[in-house]
C-alpha cells in the first residue's frame, strides 16, 4: 500500500530527475516587441522553436522526444480546434489548457515515465497587450507572462533573464533586440553549462504583429 509519505517523496524524486536533466538545457527567451514576439535559443541541430498555427509558437528546453511529443500534441490539437470551430477560436491558451492534462498526468503517474520538457507557447495579438505567453512546467502547471517569458534549466536563470528582458524598451528594431538577447543569454550559463555550449548555433523567430506576408512566422536566422 503506498502512503501519502511514499507519494509525496516519489513526487519529489521525479521532479529532482527532471530538473537535473533540465540544468544545462539552453535556455529560450521570448519578449513583446511594437513589431511583434521575438523568440532566441541556441540549438545543435534540430530546431527548437516552431510554429504551432498562425500566429502561435512553441518552444522548450529539454529531452528532444518529449518536446517533439509536446510539439505534434499542439499542432493536432489547434488543427483540429481550427476545422471544427474557426481559425479565429484557436488560441494559446486552449492550446495549453489541453497539452497541461497529459503532462501533468505523465508526472503524477509512476507506471509511466514523465516529460522531460519546460516548455514555452506564444501567441502573438494585435497590440503588446493582447499577446499571449504562456510557460508550461514539467509537472502540467503553467503560468501566463507579460512582456517577456523565459524557460530555462534554473530558476535562477529565468529571474535574472526576466528582470532584464523587461527592461528592453517594446520599440526597439528586432535587430537590437537580437543583440541584447545575446547578451542576455550568456550570462545566464555557468562555469558547467560554457563547455556545452560549444558548436550551437542561434535560432531567432519573429511572429510578426502585421504583416503582407501570408506567414507571420519568420526565421531571422539561418534555420
Amino acid at each position: 500500500m503506498i502512503t501519502p509519505y511514499d507519494w509525496q517523496e516519489g513526487i519529489g524524486n521525479r521532479a529532482q530527475y527532471i530538473e537535473g536533466k533540465l540544468r544545462h538545457g539552453a535556455p529560450v527567451l521570448a519578449i513583446s516587441l511594437d513589431s511583434g514576439i521575438l523568440i532566441y535559443t541556441r540549438k545543435r541541430q534540430s530546431r527548437k522553436i516552431f510554429e504551432v498555427y498562425d500566429r502561435l509558437a512553441f518552444a522548450a528546453v529539454g529531452q528532444q522526444s518529449d518536446v517533439e511529443a509536446l510539439r505534434t500534441a499542439a499542432v493536432e490539437f489547434a488543427h483540429q480546434e481550427g476545422y471544427n470551430r474557426s481559425e479565429q477560436d484557436v488560441t494559446i491558451q486552449r492550446v495549453v489548457t489541453a497539452i497541461s492534462a497529459p503532462v501533468k498526468k505523465a508526472f503524477s503517474d509512476f507506471s509511466s515515465a514523465p516529460l522531460v520538457a519546460h516548455s514555452l507557447f506564444a501567441e502573438v495579438g494585435e497590440n503588446i497587450d493582447q499577446d499571449g505567453l504562456y510557460v508550461l512546467n514539467y509537472d502540467g502547471d503553467y503560468t501566463v507572462e507579460q512582456r517577456a517569458a523565459v524557460v530555462a534549466g534554473t530558476d535562477a536563470a529565468i529571474d535574472s533573464a526576466e528582470s532584464q528582458l523587461k527592461e528592453i524598451p517594446t520599440n526597439s528594431s528586432a535587430e537590437e533586440v537580437v543583440l541584447k538577447l545575446r547578451e542576455i543569454w550568456n550570462t545566464l550559463r555557468d562555469e558547467d553549462s560554457k563547455p556545452l555550449d560549444e558548436g550551437l548555433e542561434e535560432e531567432v523567430v519573429l511572429i510578426e504583429r502585421s504583416t503582407h506576408r501570408e506567414d507571420r512566422f519568420r526565421f531571422l536566422s539561418n534555420s
